[in-house]
């Protein structure tokens, strides 16, 4: 797939897991863990948003789109 998802650099990068990441941003812990391995489909703006928020990033941060 393109579309590269770097969100367990950056909750290392924050010295983040993915429990305390759940809680925060309030999404449950599979669904995050399918988000970090990359196998969603989709993510939804606001998902993206409280991610953002809570790990103070923007969202090409943890996006990326590589050929």
């Amino acid at each position: 797939m393109p579309i590269i998802v770097n969100l367990d650099v950056m909750m290392a990068k924050r010295k983040m897991s993915l429990n305390e990441l759940s809680e925060s941003v309030g999404v449950t812990l599979s669904n995050l863990s399918i988000l970090k391995t990359g196998k969603a489909k989709a993510v939804r703006f606001s998902t993206l948003e409280a991610i953002c928020k809570v790990l103070d990033c923007q969202p090409g941060d943890i996006l990326e789109f590589e050929e």
